[in-house]
């Protein structure tokens, strides 16, 4: 156990790299990315469709695995886990939005939203993700199935869904891509109250340079490499 926790970095990125290869040969996704989110940080990846954002974004959720380097999150080496312990690393860690609020179909707003705590043993999952769902102005709409909510109710359930278990850490891949403008607006303003409320550190790729200038530090990535890295 560590002796000084409330010193550890949120996240420490250390020489990621990711390689693929296709019938043209190998391909560098990312290369020789480093740095450092402290807890309570909000932080803007932007770059060019292509650069490799949203593969970072991944392989800090431990969703898909690097080349070479490391990821630590509060410590933790994540890829000296197996697929299991990542399992459950992200559910005590993280929470993550995605642009296409990848809701299960089959289950209804409340029931999205209680999965993540029930899958954690929470004896209290009801109450608590009804009162989320109250927290995003969804109260009338706990038992409606995703295909009966508009697009920006959708991702208010995903935001709720995310935020329920009170993560240390939230993740978002392009939160408003799918959304107009004005409902989008409504929906960073709620994303940036919640992570103020519950003081956790927010990670989000986006081609908005307004919703960038709403976190404390941007890193631009280009081509692969970490290209920039300035705090507002």
């Amino acid at each position: 156990m560590p002796e000084n926790p409330q010193k550890i970095p949120a996240i420490e990125v250390t020489a990621l790299t990711k390689k693929v290869s296709d019938a043209s040969g190998e391909l560098t996704i990312l290369d020789d990315i480093h740095f450092t989110v402290q807890a309570s940080d909000t932080l803007a990846l932007v770059g060019a469709s292509g650069s490799g954002k949203s593969t970072l974004l991944g392989l800090l959720a431990g969703l898909d695995t690097p080349t070479s380097g490391s990821v630590r999150i509060e410590g933790i080496d994540i890829f000296s886990l197996d697929e299991d312990g990542r399992a459950a690393m992200r559910r005590a860690h993280l929470g993550f939005v995605f642009q296409s609020f990848q809701l299960l179909s089959h289950l209804t707003a409340i029931e999205n939203v209680m999965l993540p705590l029930e899958l954690r043993g929470d004896a209290d999952a009801t109450a608590k993700a009804e009162a989320m769902l109250g927290r995003v102005g969804l109260q009338q709409r706990l038992q409606h199935y995703p295909k009966y909510l508009s697009g920006g109710e959708q991702q208010r359930v995903a935001l709720a869904r995310a935020f329920v278990t009170r993560p240390p850490l939230l993740l978002a891949d392009e939160p408003t891509g799918s959304l107009d403008a004005g409902t989008g607006e409504a929906i960073i303003e709620l994303m940036f109250e919640l992570n103020r409320e519950q003081h956790s550190t927010l990670v989000l790729v986006t081609h908005d340079l307004a919703m960038a200038a709403r976190c404390a530090r941007q890193l631009t990535i280009a081509a692969g490499r970490l290209v920039d890295d300035r705090r507002q």
